[in-house]
């Protein structure tokens, strides 16, 4: 029981940080550092991460040896589980009909100096009203800072958001420099494939550095 309370407790800090990235979305980006994307037909890197995977949030492995759900889960599912939190024999095939088990593909590597960050595995793109692309990085139990990329014609900005476990505002590191390269032919097929080595702003100590880079392999929609 004392684990399901740490995983409970691991998913609300997940939750909070899911708020504050869709808190982003709005184009506030006006006055951001724009890089100009380029464009190649081909890259040489390595991007086998992509066939790598993890569950959706809130389902883990429990102690049992079965797939379970705690957190952000059917609430139907709650009477199928034990004291122990064992999914009981005869609920296993009603069980699996109601949670979401599909193996997500992993569609970023990074490596980054950023407040809060133990490394993340996915990002999302998105079309906005405005005719422009967002994509931003889920958070976990232990990375509480968000890379934001936003997709314009042949230009992009990006920032950081920082939602920290700790009692203060939440903090926003506006891009400094950087470069991106895009493959443009699955860029026109809805695939983002691209290399990207971004420094920001530290607003809370400009003597240390932020930075991210790394590859990513999404789609956008």
């Amino acid at each position: 029981m004392k684990s399901s309370y740490i995983l409970k407790l691991k998913l609300f800090s997940i939750f909070i940080c899911c708020i504050v990235i869709f808190s982003f979305t709005k184009d506030e980006t006006k006055n951001n550092l724009k890089l100009k994307i380029n464009w190649v037909e081909e890259f040489t890197q390595d991007f086998s991460f992509r066939n790598e995977w993890s569950y959706p949030l809130g389902i883990y492995r429990n102690q049992f040896d079965q797939l379970s759900c705690d957190g952000f889960c059917p609430r139907e599912i709650d009477v199928m589980k034990d004291s122990v939190s064992r999914i009981i024999e005869d609920s296993l095939s009603v069980f699996y009909k109601l949670i979401d088990t599909t193996h997500i593909n992993n569609s970023i590597k990074s490596d980054a100096w950023v407040y809060e960050y133990a490394g993340i595995d996915n990002i999302v793109f998105k079309k906005q009203k405005d005719g422009s692309i967002l994509g931003f990085t889920s958070c976990n139990a232990e990375t509480h800072s968000s890379l934001h990329i936003q997709i314009r014609h042949d230009s992009i900005t990006s920032w950081i958001s920082y939602n920290s476990i700790k009692p203060v505002d939440i903090e926003k590191f506006p891009l400094k420099s950087g470069d991106i390269t895009f493959d443009k032919k699955l860029f026109n097929n809805g695939i983002i494939k691209a290399e990207f080595n971004f420094k920001f702003i530290n607003t809370l100590n400009t003597k240390k550095e932020i930075f991210w880079n790394g590859l990513i392999y999404s789609t956008y929609k």
